[in-house]
This record gives structure tokens, C-alpha cells and sequence, in this order.
């Protein structure tokens, strides 16, 4: 399902995100990585059987089935995200009781006051105005509903245990990337980290916020490989941070990213890989 809102989201997304637009290799990697601590959180919700429960921004899916199994069995969950990429990736494994529709997160085809709890993970930093966003998601709870924003580093990862100076000129090259690209401000890409203080702004009440560490050492599993190695290495890094990196330490970065070198960060013995994950959560 679409509707003329999907026309309108280049002016108020942040990232240039379209209906079009795919990250769907990229959200795959992050739900494998991240599903012990993901599904350690949404265990913990106080979710019950019988609840109506909307995943703003579901991406490919992954979590429609975690929260299913929550609210089981006559629960139910609806997914909606802006891209057909990632809504066509979530079909694959739908479940009964699970719906998905296309749409932008600030114009849903969705019922006011229509869920008991709200699922909003990663999607609250795409929008130019990330309270107008949560006001939009608080429009859709019932009363006495909940909202459970989550986001991702807060915090600096650390990928480089070793090397604290060429993680952190990485870092900075990649935040400089999105602002030429976007042409954002520093602020404009920190303004998510006040995830408190936005649920306290659109009123809500009972609001708590827990950081945990995803940690991970050698030797990897497959699934924090492949999203290292994928996810970071080559999509997020790779080729576009070269002109913004002196050539010596873009050498250096491109040799810890590559599988075929010697210096291959991912088979170090002593890898030590530290991201941290966010979530508010507040009642209307």
C-alpha cells in the first residue's frame, strides 16, 4: 500500500531517504549481528498476548517475528517502513498475524489511537524533525499505550582496540562524509542522542532509557562478520572515505578492511568490538 505522502519525503528525511532507496543488505547484517541483544530487549517490554503492536520503520522484518512471539496468539503487528526494498525482503518470512504497508513514518495509512505499544528502532535519526516524529507515533497509541525508541551508538563504537587514533580520524571522516553529502550540521546528526529529552517533550510520562554494550571478540561468528565486513567495512566505509582521510592512514584503514591482506582486522587475535544500543521508553 502507498499513498501520495511517499511523494513528498526528500524535504523532511534526513538521509535522502525514498521509497526507492535500499539498505537492505545493510539491515539484514545488523539484525543478525544484533539479535541476542535485540530480542534480550523486546523480552523485557512487559509485552502480553492479545496486544496490537506497530514496528515503525520495520526495515526487512527481522523483528515483526520477535515481537509476534510476545504478543501470541491473538496479537497482532504491523510493520511499516518507506521502502518497497525492504517491505519486498520482509514478505519472505511474514507470519500470520503480521501486516506490512509501504508508507513514510510522518503519514501512515494507520488508525489513531490504534496499538498498545510501538516498536521504533533506527528511524527516529532519519527524520529532519525527530519530535514531530514521535508526536506522529504517539498520535497511534491507545491510552495507557507505550513507545520504545531505539537507536544505535550513542556512544563511539570501538572497532580498533589497538589504534585508538585511526579509529577516531575514521569516525570524523565518516561524520564529514554525511554532512558534505546531505549537507547537514554536526547538530543535525547529534540531535537523535536527546532521545530523553524528545520523549519528554511530546509530553509523555514514566520515560526510562537503558544502554547496553554489544561486545564481540575473536574469534567472530559468522553473522558478526559478515556485518562488520559488509555493513561497516566496505558500505559504510570503503572508497567514500578516501577524501577525507590523508593517504597514509586511508592505506592503513583499507589494509584492516581487507580479507586478502595480512593486517586484516577481523582475524586478529586480539579484535575487541564494542557498539553501544539505546532504548527510551515512555507511556501516554
Amino acid at each position: 500500500m502507498t499513498d501520495s505522502s511517499l511523494l513528498r519525503t526528500s524535504a523532511r528525511a534526513l538521509l535522502g531517504d525514498t521509497p526507492s532507496r535500499d539498505y537492505s543488505s545493510k539491515l539484514k547484517a545488523f539484525n543478525a549481528f544484533a539479535e541476542p541483544e535485540l530480542r534480550r530487549v523486546i523480552g523485557g517490554l512487559n509485552l502480553s498476548p492479545g496486544m496490537h503492536v506497530l514496528d515503525a520503520g520495520c526495515g526487512t522484518g527481522e523483528a515483526l517475528s520477535w515481537l509476534r512471539e510476545m504478543i501470541e496468539p491473538n496479537g497482532t503487528v504491523v510493520g511499516v517502513d518507506l521502502s518497497a526494498a525492504h517491505l519486498d525482503a520482509a514478505r519472505r518470512h511474514l507470519q500470520p498475524g503480521v501486516t506490512l504497508l509501504q508508507s513514510d513514518l510522518l503519514g501512515p495509512p494507520l488508525p489513531v489511537q490504534g496499538f498498545d505499544f510501538i516498536w521504533c528502532v533506527n528511524t527516529i535519526n532519519h527524520l529532519r524533525d525527530p519530535l514531530q516524529g514521535i508526536s506522529r507515533l504517539v498520535s497511534m497509541l491507545r491510552p495507557g499505550g507505550r513507545v520504545a525508541l531505539g537507536q544505535s551508538s550513542l556512544l563511539p563504537d570501538m572497532y580498533f582496540a589497538w589504534d585508538a587514533r585511526l579509529e577516531r580520524l575514521t569516525n570524523e571522516a565518516v561524520r564529514r562524509y554525511y554532512r558534505e553529502r546531505y549537507g547537514l550540521e554536526e547538530r543535525d546528526l547529534t540531535a537523535v542522542r536527546a532521545l530523553h529529552g524528545l520523549l519528554r517533550r511530546a509530553s509523555l510520562r514514566d520515560v526510562t532509557v537503558r544502554t547496553l554494550v554489544i561486545e564481540r571478540t575473536a574469534p567472530l561468528e559468522p553473522a558478526d562478520r559478515a556485518y562488520l565486513l559488509d555493513a561497516i567495512f566496505r558500505q559504510t566505509w570503503g572508497e567514500r572515505l578516501r577524501p577525507y582521510l590523508p593517504p597514509s592512514d586511508y592505506a592503513e584503514l583499507s589494509a584492516l578492511c581487507d580479507p586478502a591482506h595480512a593486517q586484516f582486522a577481523l582475524r586478529r587475535a586480539d579484535f575487541h568490538f564494542l557498539q553501544t544500543f539505546t532504548v527510551a521508553v515512555a507511556e501516554i
